[in-house]
Parts: structure tokens; sequence; C-alpha cells
């Protein structure tokens, strides 16, 4: 079992978020310069907490987005965008880059919260099955 805290804003920007624009009459899709941003920040970030070796089994994935309150409550739960899906999908494809687990469909068990907070950031725990 590991479990860290990232201190830093936490992106609001997602993996779904994907551009297009047609091309001889095809749709190509394209990563958004905002996203591929979040992404790289994210793996920075991320790489400082990577296991020794990976996760090999099942996997517990527990992660608490703390984004920053302004005027709500450290503690009020965040109910608007983005959705916690949508979050946790850059968050894994990140930690498959770093070596985290060797496949994201490892992860057979997940708690996502999202909340307002004095300090920013995202607390991950990770728990072999």
């Amino acid at each position: 079992m590991i479990q860290f805290f990232v201190s830093m804003i936490p992106p609001t920007v997602t993996a779904q978020e994907k551009g297009e624009h047609i091309v001889k009459g095809k749709i190509i899709h394209y990563i958004k310069p905002e996203v591929k941003a979040a992404h790289d920040k994210l793996c920075g970030e991320l790489c400082r907490f990577k296991p020794d070796k990976p996760f090999s089994g099942g996997v517990r994935l527990v992660v608490k987005w703390c984004f920053p309150r302004g005027r709500h409550k450290t503690g009020e739960y965040r109910t608007t965008r983005p959705d916690t899906d949508n979050l946790n999908k850059l968050l894994k494809d990140c930690m498959t880059e770093l070596g985290f687990w060797k496949n994201d469909a490892q992860v057979a068990s997940e708690v996502i919260e999202k909340f307002w907070a004095e300090i920013p950031g995202i607390w991950i725990r990770l728990e072999e099955l």
C-alpha cells in the first residue's frame, strides 16, 4: 500500500476533451494543448511517488481531489464540473505511463471524491487487492 499527497491546483481539463478538425472530408482528432499541459504537469508531480516496481495484481485506487475553496468551506463536496470519472481518466493515464501498474485495467476498485479545500492537491492511496 502506498499513499501520498500531490500539492498542486488540480487540473480541470480532462482526457475526454479532444480537439478535431476536418481534413479532406475526414475528421482528425488531436490532443488539445491545454490537455497536454495538464498531462505533463500531472506526470511531473506524480513521478516523485512512483513505486519501485509496478503493482502486479488488482489495485484499489482511492483519490480525493482537493480544489481551491474560494467561497466554499473546506471539506465541502464539489458538485460542479469536471466529473470525477473524467478527472480520474487523465490521472490513471499518467499513472499507467509512469509505471504505477502495468495496465490501468488492474484498477478493480475505485473511490473518487472531490472537495473544496484550503490546501489544494490530490490525495492518492493505492493498495493491492
